[in-house]
């Protein structure tokens, strides 16, 4: 799914008032931002494959791991 910053708003108005946890919907709002196709196209101009491929696990392993956090706390 792509959006910007500003589109995923909504969305994520509307999943926390269907009853979806903080920590999922705040990973899905950084995920759609961080993870997404023209993100990887720009990186693609700058960053070789493995690089690109590091950058896609560290930054998912910490929204994930945000994500969880978050659920656990609140």
């Amino acid at each position: 799914m792509y959006t910007n910053a500003a589109g995923v708003i909504p969305i994520v108005e509307a999943l926390i008032g269907k009853g979806a946890a903080l920590g999922t919907v705040l990973a899905f709002m950084m995920s759609v931002i961080a993870l997404s196709l023209p993100e990887m196209i720009i990186l693609r101009k700058v960053l070789r494959l493995p690089m690109i491929a590091t950058f896609i696990g560290v930054v998912a392993g910490g929204i994930l791991l945000v994500g969880l956090v978050f659920n656990l706390v609140l």
